[in-house]
């Protein structure tokens, strides 16, 4: 990628339109799925290469997503455990640490070892820093941190203090926001740490998105003038 003047520290993306993509071509929903980890896979593998970028946040299974078919989640189950298998050796080499964001212990045993065999031998990886979310809600997030304060006996909390007890702590705040498909919302999506973030919606759905169209993302965050409420 060409060099650009400003690269976000932390840039997150709300990877959308998965069976939107594969309807529109005939296949199935759960094709659509794997071809979402492919791009996913993809996307860390470029932002590893941008020592700017230090982490990188995904939704990839919301607390919502529990009501669809079981059929589809037990499908994103099996493409979240064939990614970390396939990509194994890749992910080691590009030097990435994973973070499981969210409440894994509703998932099953066979998943919940397999993302914790993942976080736990990436753990030293001194790389891009990959924020899974999977059973993650924003709102959640928010009460999971006030509870563990509250447990630790405090009576009075600052805003640090949240910030300090979220999952996905110590990531900085997201500089970006990315949701594909062209719709414009949050989603429920890590709302505490995107007080002031920069929010694109390209139309292009998730396993369309590209290195061309990150790079693209890249250059429209670096032309925008961020101002955290100052002039």
């Amino acid at each position: 990628m060409k060099k650009l003047k400003n690269y976000p520290t932390h840039i997150a993306f709300i990877m959308d339109g998965n069976r939107r993509w594969a309807k529109r071509r005939g296949f199935s929903k759960f094709y659509g799925h794997k071809k979402g980890a492919e791009r996913l896979v993809e996307i860390i593998k470029e932002l590893s290469k941008i020592e700017e970028i230090k982490y990188a946040s995904f939704f990839a299974f919301s607390t919502e997503n529990w009501n669809r078919e079981q059929e589809e989640i037990d499908a994103i189950f099996k493409i979240i455990v064939d990614m970390f298998d396939e990509n194994e050796e890749d992910f080691k080499t590009w030097n990435v640490k994973f973070v499981a964001m969210g409440d894994i212990s509703r998932f099953p045993n066979e998943i919940q070892k397999r993302i914790i065999k993942a976080v736990e031998d990436s753990k030293n990886n001194t790389g891009l820093v990959v924020n899974l979310a999977l059973n993650y809600g924003g709102r959640d997030d928010i009460v999971q941190a006030v509870n563990k304060l509250i447990k630790n006996g405090k009576n009075k909390v600052s805003e640090d203090d949240i910030a300090e007890n979220l999952y996905s702590y110590p990531a900085t705040d997201i500089d970006f926001v990315i949701r594909t498909s062209g719709e414009m919302r949050v989603s429920n999506f890590m709302l505490y740490q995107l007080a002031y973030s920069e929010f694109y919606f390209p139309k292009v759905c998730w396993p369309a998105f590209n290195k061309k169209e990150l790079f693209k993302s890249l250059k429209i965050y670096s032309k925008r003038n961020r101002r955290f409420g100052g002039n």
